[in-house]
């Protein structure tokens, strides 16, 4: 097993997390079983619990463990399962070593951070480095670590110590250290800075890890003097000293790495298994870059949510979107709405910014109501999906979005003004949207139905069910407190909002379409968590050829587009499609 730490310098949030993924991308191009570990340094014992303000969006695996929003990125990136063990936090190591504490383990011992954490988080690492992540089963060969946070932080001391011991138990032959660190470029002189990397390094050497590799952040290209003086001060040779510059798309990330000679280096610094016989490398990442410089023509949506200040609280949503627009040769523009700016306060206290989110939505070709909690802005999406269902524009509800579509037709259609979820209103006279029965309301962390469950498609007509490859049943993975009431379920079905996929049970209400509607589709699953860069979710990828206007052409051609409109797996183009899979 090789091990490949990724550290990181200066500031958080500098890239780590594309890197990491991207590292684990071309070592996965060159034939190897990778997999990813993601170390986060709070307390948390998961990231269930966080608001989408803290640290992004919360992703959400097979097993139904919420986790950090980077693990999200190693599996669109490496196209891998993983699960909520390849999430570490400081709350999960305390906790299991209190646990065993409690239990008698360490009968006799005073238990401290050296060395019982940091044997803790080495044999946490070492047992999950070796859990399969792929279809077929095998074993890993290479384990990429991120390490949350900069190095220096006193929440993280524990695990870079763990790693420092960790280097010597499995040798130096399969063990790697990358720093990521920022260079900047002060617009005062333009000139590329190194202070902040020689010191973050230094700091990094002085706690007993040297790097390997330095992967400079910059935003433009480094200078060959620049390369030259991080190399001279941070003991490393120039050709370790590596640029990752702002790039169009984070798919040219891997592809940088290649270019400046990252797969040679493991080869000989890892001994690695590789054939290094030319080749054709990363096609597919080569031609999803290209194509998304290339694209002329656009398409908008409406993204309508209350955590839209910051764009990583979608992170997942937003790739979807991507992905699918690329996979029909569309570039990708996202209206970004606050759902309180909808609503009639925010026309009464500050008219200027209602009409601007009225404006954006009614120009926009599609409507996302994604996921959420609490009920702030909750009448705004209600608005927006009043909106888009009267103008029959394209409309997809995700979760939280699809419960509104259906308290929406309540109150619209169905008369019953009061409709609502219990969530927001426990005294509504209409619960069209109720809590589930086993949900512990005195218990946050852990408690929603999580995780992978299987829909069963009720309807051979669904255009969801055409869109998800005539599939009887589908399996994805969700994250809710609150379902559609069931008892009510005849009343919408009557007035043409059908409930076409319910659980295997046929309890709970999974996907809903309105009838005489070019697309009005909500779910109460998030597909975002398994969307891909060459195989887009499919009610996302509904979304965006109903927002073009190619929805229709593309079912009555039995879901093929043509060769020309994209180089997805669900094209009918089967060159273009294995010109992308051979990598």
């Amino acid at each position: 097993m090789k091990y490949i730490l990724v550290t990181g310098g200066v500031i958080s949030g500098i890239g780590k997390g594309i890197i990491a993924s991207s590292v684990g991308t071309i070592l996965k191009s060159c034939g190897l079983h990778v997999t990813a570990i993601k170390i986060d340094p709070y307390i948390n014992i998961d990231a269930g619990t966080f608001s989408p303000y803290e640290h992004g969006e919360v992703f959400v695996l097979d097993d139904g463990g919420e986790v950090d929003l980077d693990l999200g990125n190693y599996e669109r990136f490496l196209d891998i399962r993983l699960t909520k063990d390849n999430n570490l936090t400081t709350g999960k190591i305390y906790q299991s070593v209190i646990t065993k504490e409690r239990r008698g383990d360490y009968l006799g011992k005073t238990v401290q951070v050296v060395p019982h954490i940091t044997d803790a988080i080495q044999e946490w690492v070492m047992h999950q480095a070796k859990v399969s992540v792929d279809d077929d089963g095998v074993e890993p060969q290479v384990c990429v670590i991120e390490l949350g946070g900069t190095v220096g932080d006193i929440e993280s001391m524990p695990f870079i110590e763990a790693f420092r011991q960790f280097q010597f138990k499995v040798k130096r032959e399969n063990f790697c250290n990358i720093h990521v660190s920022l260079v900047p470029q002060p617009s005062t002189t333009g000139e590329q800075k190194t202070k902040p990397t020689q010191n973050s390094v230094r700091e990094l050497r002085g706690l007993g890890l040297s790097p390997d590799l330095i992967v400079c952040r910059c935003s433009t290209p480094l200078d060959t003097a620049v390369k030259e003086k991080i190399s001279m001060f941070c003991h490393v040779e120039p050709e370790q000293v590596i640029c990752i510059h702002d790039v169009s798309s984070i798919y040219r990330v891997p592809l940088l790495l290649e270019d400046q000679g990252m797969v040679e280096y493991f080869c000989r610094r890892l001994d690695l298994p590789i054939e290094m016989r030319p080749r054709r490398m990363l096609t597919k990442w080569k031609e999803m870059s290209d194509r998304s410089d290339r694209l002329l023509e656009h398409t908008s949506i409406a993204l309508v949510g209350k955590y839209t200040k910051f764009s990583d609280s979608y992170a997942s949503v937003i790739k979807a979107l991507e992905h699918s627009a690329l996979a029909i040769n569309h570039k990708l523009e996202v209206k970004y709405i606050d759902s309180a700016d909808l609503e009639q306060s925010t026309q009464e206290e500050e008219p200027v910014k209602y009409h601007e989110a009225w404006q954006k939505l009614c120009s926009a070709d599609g409507v996302l109501v994604p996921g959420g909690f609490g009920v702030r802005g909750t009448e705004g999406k209600i608005q927006a999906i009043n909106w888009a269902r009267k103008q029959k524009k394209p409309f997809l509800g995700v979760c939280l979005g699809m419960q509104l579509a259906v308290c929406e037709f309540a109150r619209n259609t169905l008369g019953w003004q009061d409709a609502n979820s219990t969530e927001f209103d426990p005294e509504t006279k209409h619960p069209v949207v109720i809590d589930m029965p086993e949900h512990n309301p005195g218990q946050m962390g852990g408690t929603m139905r999580l995780g992978k469950r299987r829909t069963i498609f009720k309807s051979n007509s669904s255009i969801l069910k055409k869109l998800y490859g005539d599939a009887e049943h589908v399996e994805e993975r969700h994250r809710h407190r609150f379902e559609v009431n069931p008892e009510l379920k005849h009343h919408f079905e009557k007035k043409g909002l059908h409930f076409v996929g319910q659980d295997t049970e046929g309890q709970r209400m999974e996907v809903i379409e309105l009838e005489d509607h070019a697309y009005f589709v909500g779910v109460q699953y998030h597909p975002e968590f398994t969307s891909r860069p060459i195989k887009p979710s499919p009610p996302y990828f509904g979304l965006l050829l109903a927002a073009a206007g190619k929805l229709q052409s593309y079912l009555l051609k039995g879901c093929r587009l043509s060769p020309r409109d994209t180089y997805s797996d669900r094209s009918g183009n089967e060159e273009i499609t294995q010109s992308v899979e051979h990598t």
